[in-house]
């Protein structure tokens, strides 16, 4: 008896020392390289345009890496503000920021290229679902609150066949500082000389007239609840609302609805500069949707931390290469190539105290 409970003791004292072992990465090929050894939990805030494709982009990231990204969807302006005041790992907008802003933040920060998308222009007409068309002057006007019924006879002369009503159109803008405003603002100060010198392009203008909304939520649904209202959202929640969206004659004189290829489009044949800030409003392409752009991810070059630094350019190069193809399904356009190359120049030049946090 007393042989056998030896016997069981020595065994037990392997098989623990066996396990020990395995559990500290002994015996080679056993070893479980995938599981993570803690959770790196990274903060960023800013635009609503690119946000439903954000939400499933860091989802499907932190399934398979140790990062955890809580992306705050705020807008662009909010996004610009965080980054400044480095209360966030990263920023994220669809504008550009000023001279004045970058030069106000206690480092350099770098434009990162995610994807791009259209800015629809939403309606809400009992009756006419689709096959509503805009020209750009016509969209600045009624900005302008120089058209302000639906049965303009400058909107009836450009949709025979539509039996427009004589109802007040209602104008929905965003009341906070938005990406999704920068690109509007920038199309219609393209073309609309009056916009541009009464309003011009930022995230935040004063509106001529019309009712805000927060987010590209906000706006959506309160074309959603007005009848005769027009408002400006990203074409993701255009579709995912079920909005009736109006095509917009471009610069080649065809009428575009916004769409994954058009948006594709509006990108080709542009000259992407190395810094990545360029806008890719009213292009000259003929298949082209004019009322387009990038989003950026707003970083410094220079990374305050090590370890959230090298997760944050880890999630940044998976999402500019593997994240892309859940772009389309969500209505963005996914990078082109040549963009994709700029953003990985941008990415390989982030650092922490000097060093290259990508090998």
């Amino acid at each position: 008896m007393r042989r056998i409970l030896l016997y069981l003791a020595v065994t037990l004292i392997l098989l623990t020392t066996v396990t020990t072992v395995a559990a500290c990465g002994g015996g080679g090929a056993s070893q479980n390289t995938s599981a993570p050894s803690g959770r790196v939990t990274l903060t960023g805030a800013g635009a609503t345009f690119p946000n439903p494709f954000y939400s499933k982009l860091f989802t499907e990231y932190g399934k398979i890496s140790n990062v955890d990204v809580n992306y705050q969807s705020i807008g662009s302006g909010g996004g610009i503000r965080a980054i400044k005041e480095r209360t966030v790992d990263f920023g994220a907008s669809d504008g550009i920021m000023s001279d004045k802003d970058l030069a106000e933040a206690p480092g350099r920060i770098l434009h990162i290229p995610t994807t791009s998308g259209a800015v629809a222009v939403a309606y809400n007409l009992s009756g006419i679902q689709s096959g509503l068309k805009l020209t750009p002057d016509i969209l600045a006007d009624i900005y302008l609150n120089k058209i302000t019924r639906w049965n303009d006879p400058r909107i009836t002369a450009q949709n025979p066949g539509i039996n427009l009503p004589a109802r007040d159109i209602a104008v929905v803008h965003r009341s906070d500082g938005s990406g999704t405003t920068y690109i509007f603002t920038n199309y219609l100060s393209k073309v609309s000389p009056e916009w541009k010198d009464k309003v011009g392009n930022a995230t935040s203008v004063s509106w001529p007239a019309g009712t805000g909304g927060q987010g590209n939520e906000g706006v959506a649904g309160q074309v959603k609840q007005i009848n005769g209202a027009i408002g400006y959202v990203e074409l993701a929640y255009a579709t995912q609302n079920n909005m009736a969206f109006a095509s917009i004659k471009n610069r080649s004189g065809s009428f575009v609805a916004p769409s994954i290829e058009s948006t594709t489009a509006a990108a080709q044949g542009v000259e992407l500069p190395a810094d990545m800030k360029v806008m890719i409003t009213d292009s000259a392409n003929p298949t082209a949707y004019p009322i387009a752009g990038f989003t950026w991810v707003l970083a410094y070059q220079d990374q305050p931390d090590q370890v959230k630094g090298k997760a944050l350019a880890d999630v940044l190069w998976w999402s500019i290469h593997d994240g892309q193809k859940y772009a389309a399904p969500l209505f963005y356009a996914p990078l082109s190539p040549e963009a994709v190359a700029r953003a990985e120049d941008l990415l390989r030049s982030m650092t922490y105290k000097g060093t290259t946090l990508l090998k």
